[in-house]
């Protein structure tokens, strides 16, 4: 019985953490996430953060193609002039950033208003790294709404002025996997700002122009 009772805190106590970092995040970007270009206040720089162009099941990722063209529609909006890529470069195999950068090209964005980031190897380096290796303290950052507000959060810790444009999301089954591990996601983010985490890698820094 006794074990029961424990179990059960436990369980209580894992669901109220889960609940409260997610809702605390929510409010905490509320002001600075858009999903509206014409809303959209202009930035130099647009943080366009990385995932895997294909899934493992095959075919290709939606969340990776819908912040591609969200992207394009900011660019073209005149919202923002460059176009930062940031994502895991951890193999030769594995490269984010080129992958972005090379369908960004294909879509009309010029190469010189493309900067990669190959160290973002999770959204708080991404974030952190727009502000220390490239000098931005201010900046637009390109995902869904649910990784923008996570970001913003982030951010908003390490004193950065950033907002978020809000790609298309990816709804019902699809999204599903994706959206539960947010609520995870959204705990360790909480508990980096709590032992104020670094990036895995600074390194000298790049100026964009």
């Amino acid at each position: 019985m006794k074990f029961l009772k424990t179990l059960l805190f436990m369980v209580i106590l894992v669901v109220a953490v889960l609940v409260i970092s997610n809702y605390w995040i929510i409010y905490q970007a509320k002001d600075d996430v858009y999903s509206k270009v014409n809303d959209l206040p202009k930035n130099k720089v647009g943080l366009l953060l990385g995932t895997s162009k294909y899934r493992v099941q095959g075919g290709i990722n939606l969340y990776y193609a819908y912040r591609i063209d969200a992207a394009v529609a900011l660019f073209n909006a005149g919202k923002i002039d460059y176009i930062l890529v940031s994502g895991d470069n951890e193999t030769e195999y594995y490269d984010e950033p080129t992958t972005f950068k090379n369908d960004l090209i294909k879509r009309g964005i010029p190469e010189d208003r493309i900067v990669l980031d190959f160290a973002g190897f999770r959204t708080l380096d991404s974030v952190l790294r727009a502000k220390e290796v490239f000098g931005q303290e201010s900046f637009t950052i390109i995902s869904q709404k649910f990784h923008n507000e996570r970001a913003v959060y982030l951010a908003k810790h390490f004193n950065i002025n950033a907002i978020a444009f809000n790609a298309r999301d990816v709804t019902n089954r699809y999204g599903l996997k994706t959206r539960a591990r947010e609520y995870f996601a959204r705990v360790k983010a909480s508990i980096d700002v709590l032992f104020n985490v670094q990036p895995k890698f600074l390194g000298e820094k790049i100026q964009i122009e």
